[in-house]
Parts: C-alpha cells; sequence; structure tokens
C-alpha cells in the first residue's frame, strides 16, 4: 500500500458488505468479504482503505449500513454479496434501490448475462447497482466462483464476456470520485482516450 501511494495513485475508500442472516450469527464463516479483498486486491494499483460490515438479511439495516458506509465512512464503491435471489428473506436489492440517487441497471443485465453461461437459474438473480452521492453501490452475488466471475469476466470463453469490473472505474470518473487504476492482468479498466490520465512519474 505505502508503495502505491509513493506511485501517486489515488487512495480510494471501499466498503464491502456481506449480507447472511447465517454468517452473521456465526452459524459459518463469511467468504463473501474476503473473497471480494482478495479480488480487489489484486485488481486495484490504487492503496484502499477497507470498510467492511457483516449483517443479516434486513431491509433496513441493510440500507442503513450503505448510507453510513457512502454518507459517513466516505466510501467510493460499495459491494456488497448474498440476499439477490427470490426467497422471502432475499432483500438486499430492495434495501440498495432505497438509498438511490440514481439507477445503473447495467451492471445487474451483465451479471446475468454472464452467470447464464453457467445455470439457467441466473435469470431468478435480482442484483442492482445504484448510485448514492458520488459512490457506486453495486449488489454482487453470494457465491464466491460467481463473485469472481462477474467481476472479471470470462476473457477465455467463446464469445468472451466482459466482466462488470471494467467498467467502475470509469463511471467512478464521472461521479467525481478517485481515479482507479487496475492491474491489467486480473482486469483492463475501459475508458474513452479522453479519459485516459498520463502515467504519472513511477506510476507504472
Amino acid at each position: 500500500m505505502t508503495d502505491a501511494a509513493a506511485s501517486g495513485f489515488d487512495p480510494v475508500t471501499i466498503g464491502l458488505v456481506s449480507v447472511s442472516d447465517r454468517a452473521s450469527s456465526g452459524v459459518y464463516a463469511d467468504q463473501g468479504v474476503p473473497t471480494l479483498q482478495d479480488w480487489l486486491s489484486r485488481a486495484l494499483k490504487n492503496p484502499v482503505t477497507w470498510v467492511t460490515r457483516l449483517i443479516p438479511d434486513e431491509q433496513d439495516g441493510i440500507s442503513a449500513t450503505l448510507r453510513e458506509l457512502v454518507d459517513d465512512a466516505r466510501c467510493d464503491l460499495v459491494l456488497t454479496t448474498g440476499g439477490t435471489g427470490p426467497a422471502p428473506r432475499d432483500v438486499t436489492p430492495e434495501a440498495t434501490l432505497a438509498v438511490a440517487h440514481k439507477e445503473m441497471p447495467g451492471f445487474g443485465e451483465q451479471m446475468r448475462q454472464i452467470s447464464l453461461r453457467f445455470v439457467p437459474t441466473a435469470i431468478l438473480s435480482r442484483q442492482v447497482a445504484v448510485i448514492r452521492g458520488k459512490a457506486l453501490i453495486i449488489n454482487l452475488p453470494g457465491q464466491p466462483k460467481a463473485i469472481a466471475e462477474t467481476l472479471q469476466g470470462l476473457p477465455d470463453a467463446s464469445p468472451p464476456a466482459h466482466g462488470i469490473f471494467a467498467a467502475v472505474p470509469y463511471c467512478i470518473d464521472l461521479i467525481g470520485g478517485p481515479y482507479l487504476e487496475t492491474d491489467e492482468t486480473v482486469c483492463k479498466a475501459f475508458r474513452p482516450k479522453s479519459a485516459v490520465r498520463a502515467p504519472r512519474p513511477g506510476g507504472g
């Protein structure tokens, strides 16, 4: 992290929220937050401040957590995992939409397209993405394998499928957040040429 800061990469604050009744009550260990943090640590060159939460499937509590992470902790990006299916306790999308200033439907559409390559039940997933203030909030699937697939995409598939994270840095540019720089061996961020920042000295 120190090396990244010395190289001139913008610092970023990222909130990670795992929504699970059973994991939050200690029935089993949470895998969502560790999976997200591992992937993002490999994908991003920026120095990251992590703000993590493990909470039950309660709509008001999820909304309150998202507001806290954006409004108080000043997260630039918030990723949630879990609670996006059709079961009665799956209320993460509703809780996310309740705090939204703008909806970003393309993220959910692309996640379902990726997951449909593997299982027909991907159409039951209800992930949404929204903007609140200068932060992007994205619901991700609950399974670690699906988290990685939707973030990174399927570059070796035929035809290839773009992962959703390729669009995240430019989205955050547009809403006034920090300039996210990725390790292209993990995820190549896409920006129009006019939006690409020239590499800083020592910045890679």
